[in-house]
C-alpha cells in the first residue's frame, strides 16, 4: 500500500514541477542557486548532483563553489550496490568512466579518488517531494536511503534538500529506516528542520 501511495505521489509532485513555466523555472533556479551560496565555505567537501529530467540545475552553485574554493563531489553508482560513492566533479566531461541509465535520462560517472557520504561536509539531495518534517521522496531508487542510513552513528554531512516550492507539502508517507534531511532550499526560501529528539 506504502509503496502505491508513493507512486501516485511521484506523479503528481513531478507533474507540478513539470508544468512549471519556461520563465517561473528559470526566476525559481536563478535565486534557489542564490540562496544557497551561503553555505560554500572554502575547502568544504560538498556533494552535488547531475540533474536529470525536470530536476533543479545547480550551474550557477557549482561555478560559485568551485570560485570560492570547495571541493565538488558528483555520486558515482557502484555496479550492484544501492550506497553511492562520491567522486571529483570534474573540469570537463572527457573525464566520463561511463554512463548509467538509458539514453535520454542518464547519469553520467566519472573517475576520480572516490569518497563516502560521511566524508562530505555538505550533501545536496534532489528530491521528488519532501515535507515540513525533512522527510524526503526520492526518485525510488534507493541510492541515497542506503548512503544516508550509512551515516546514521557517524560524523554526517549537512544534508540540503534542494528543489522547487511546488515539491513541498505538509507530510510524506515515511518508514522505519527514513532520515529527515535537515534544510529544504526553495525558490521561496530556506527552511531549517528541528531534529526528533531522541528519549
Amino acid at each position: 500500500m506504502l509503496s502505491s501511495e508513493k507512486k501516485l505521489l511521484r506523479r503528481h509532485f513531478r507533474m507540478a514541477r513539470k508544468n512549471l513555466t519556461p520563465e517561473q523555472r528559470l526566476n525559481a533556479t536563478k535565486r534557489i542557486n542564490r540562496l544557497l551560496k551561503p553555505f560554500i565555505r572554502k575547502n568544504k567537501r560538498i556533494g552535488v548532483y547531475w540533474p536529470i529530467g525536470f530536476e533543479l540545475q545547480l550551474d550557477i552553485f557549482n561555478k560559485t563553489a568551485v570560485r570560492r574554493g570547495a571541493k565538488l563531489y558528483l555520486p558515482y553508482i557502484e555496479p550492484h550496490s544501492l550506497r553511492l560513492w562520491f567522486s571529483p566533479y570534474p573540469e570537463n566531461e572527457a573525464a566520463m568512466e561511463r554512463k548509467r541509465g538509458n539514453s535520454r535520462l542518464f547519469i553520467p560517472q566519472f573517475q576520480g579518488k572516490k569518497i563516502r557520504a560521511e566524508q562530505l561536509h555538505i550533501l545536496l539531495v534532489p528530491l521528488v517531494g519532501i515535507d515540513r518534517q525533512g522527510y524526503r521522496l526520492g526518485q525510488g531508487g534507493g541510492y541515497y536511503d542506503v548512503s544516508l542510513s550509512h551515516t546514521r552513528y557517524r560524523l554526517q554531512p549537512s544534508t540540503i534538500g534542494v528543489g522547487f516550492g511546488c515539491q513541498l507539502c505538509e507530510s510524506l508517507p515515511r518508514e522505519k529506516h527514513d532520515m529527515p534531511l535537515k534544510t529544504f532550499v526553495c525558490e521561496q526560501g530556506v527552511l531549517h528542520f528541528k531534529p526528533k529528539r531522541v528519549r
